[in-house]
C-alpha cells in the first residue's frame, strides 16, 4: 500500500470515528430531552371515536376515515364527552358575547296581539229593519215627497191613508162615552188602541168630540227607505206594507276570514275597522255571527262585525279592513326573532345560569305583534337568547352539544 492510500484510510476511520461520537451524543442527548419531558407530559387520553366537527352526529372508530363531506376526522376524548354529559351547553366569554351582541330576554306570560287582518264589504244591519202598514183598509189619500233610499228620520210622514173602519170605530167610542159609564169607555178605549190608533189619536178624539178617519203613516225608526209602494188613491188591504225602512245608526262589515284561520276568531271579538274613504280614521267593532256556510269557490268564511255608524257616514257598498284583536286567554311569549326554525325541528337558545348556551327543542303555536306562542319546551322565566342565537347554534352543532327534548330531560 502507498503512503497515500494509507493516509486516506487513517482519514476515513477518523472521519466515522467522530460521526460514531457525534451520533451517540445526539442521541443520547436525545434521549435525554425526551425522558425529561416525558415526566411532564400528561397521561394518554383514551379516545372514544373519531368524528367531523361539521357532522358531529356521524362517528368513525378508524383515525383515516373521511367524513360524509369528505373531511379528515379528528378524535372524540373520553375527557370531553364526560364534560359534555356532565353539563351540556356551550360557554362564551364575556369578550365574545359584547362582540356578538347577545341579548337574552325572559319568557313571560302575556296576551298575544292579533295580527288576522281581512277585508269586506259595509252592509245594512238585517236586524234594524222596520215595516209601516196599514192597520185597517182604506185607501191613501197622499204620498209625502219620498223615494227608495232616502234617508229619513224617525217619525217621518211616508202616507195619509183614510181608514173607514176606523172612523166607524172612533164614532161608537164617542157614543158609548156620552153614556157616563167609566167602564164601557174603558173598554171601547181599548179597541181603539186594539186597531192600532196611538194614545194621542185618541185623546184627540176624546178632545174634540169628532171622529178622524184619516192617519198619517210614519216611519218607527230613522234610516234608508229601502221600498215605497204608496202611491194616491190607491186601495189598501189590511196588512199592506207601505214601506221599509232600514236603519243606519248601526252597520255591519262582511268579512272573508280564510278557512285556514277561521279558528282564530270567536263570537264577542273585538276589531278595529278602517275604510279608504276616511283615511287615519278607525272604528271599533265586535263580531257578532260567523255564518254557517263556508264560500267553495274562495274558501273563506263570512265574519259579521257589528259597529257604530256616526252620523251615517258609513255607507253600505263600501270596501273596509279589520284587524281582529286576539280575545284570548295569556299565553307563555317569547319574541319571534329568538325562535329558530330548521326544517326538522323548531329550537330556541337557553341562556343557562352558568354562563352556557344550549339549544332547547320547542313547540310554537301563534304569532303576532313580533312575539310567538311556546306551547310546549320552556317554562316562564327562562331566559332565551333573542339576538345571536344562530352563530350559538352554529357553535352548538359543531362542537355536538345535544338540544334540550321537549318535556325536560337532558
Amino acid at each position: 500500500m502507498s503512503m497515500d492510500a494509507k493516509q486516506a484510510v487513517r482519514w476515513g476511520a477518523g472521519v466515522l470515528a467522530i460521526a460514531l461520537v457525534a451520533g451517540g451524543g445526539y442521541w443520547i442527548g436525545q434521549r435525554g430531552r425526551t425522558a425529561s419531558e416525558a415526566g411532564s407530559t400528561p397521561a394518554a387520553r383514551k379516545i372514544l371515536y373519531w368524528y367531523d366537527p361539521m357532522v358531529p352526529t356521524e362517528h368513525y372508530d378508524n383515525p383515516n376515515s373521511l367524513s360524509s363531506m369528505g373531511m379528515k376526522t379528528i378524535p372524540k376524548y373520553a375527557d370531553e364527552a364526560g364534560a359534555a354529559n356532565a353539563a351540556p351547553g356551550v360557554s362564551i366569554d364575556p369578550a365574545a358575547r359584547q362582540n356578538l351582541g347577545l341579548r337574552v330576554v325572559e319568557a313571560q306570560m302575556g296576551v298575544l296581539p292579533s295580527t288576522l287582518a281581512v277585508t269586506g264589504t259595509i252592509d245594512f244591519n238585517q236586524r234594524n229593519v222596520a215595516i209601516v202598514q196599514a192597520r185597517s183598509g182604506g185607501f191613501v189619500t197622499r204620498v209625502y215627497g219620498r223615494a227608495p233610499g232616502d234617508v229619513i228620520g224617525a217619525g217621518a210622514s211616508i202616507a195619509d191613508v183614510q181608514l173607514p173602519e176606523w172612523g166607524g170605530a172612533q164614532g161608537e167610542f164617542l157614543a158609548v162615552r156620552r153614556l157616563g159609564r167609566p167602564d164601557l169607555t174603558a173598554a171601547a178605549r181599548q179597541r181603539l188602541r186594539l186597531m192600532g190608533m196611538s194614545d194621542g189619536l185618541i185623546a184627540q178624539v176624546e178632545r174634540t168630540g169628532r171622529t178622524n178617519g184619516t192617519v198619517t203613516i210614519t216611519s218607527p225608526i230613522a234610516g234608508v227607505i229601502q221600498t215605497l209602494d204608496a202611491r194616491t188613491g190607491m186601495t189598501l188591504a189590511p196588512g199592506q206594507t207601505l214601506a221599509q225602512v232600514t236603519g243606519i245608526g248601526t252597520v255591519w262589515l262582511n268579512a272573508a276570514v280564510p278557512e285556514a284561520q277561521a279558528g282564530m276568531v270567536k263570537i264577542g271579538q273585538s276589531g278595529q275597522v278602517t275604510l279608504a274613504a276616511f283615511p287615519g280614521q278607525s272604528f271599533a267593532g265586535r263580531v257578532i255571527g260567523i255564518l254557517p256556510t263556508a264560500q267553495a269557490d274562495s274558501r273563506t268564511l263570512t265574519v259579521r262585525i257589528e259597529f257604530a255608524n256616526p252620523r251615517g257616514r258609513l255607507r253600505p257598498g263600501m270596501f273596509a279592513s279589520v284587524a281582529f284583536g286576539d280575545g284570548g286567554a295569556p299565553a307563555l311569549l317569547v319574541p319571534s326573532e329568538a325562535v329558530i326554525r330548521t326544517g326538522a325541528r323548531t329550537l330556541v337558545m337557553l341562556a343557562l345560569a352558568d354562563g352556557r348556551y344550549r339549544p332547547a327543542e320547542v313547540r310554537t303555536g301563534r304569532e303576532g305583534g313580533g312575539m310567538t306562542e311556546i306551547i310546549a319546551g320552556l317554562t316562564r322565566g327562562e331566559r332565551v337568547v333573542a339576538s345571536g342565537q344562530f352563530l350559538l347554534d352554529s357553535e352548538a352543532s359543531l362542537t355536538g352539544v345535544p338540544a334540550r327534548p321537549i318535556g325536560g330531560g337532558k
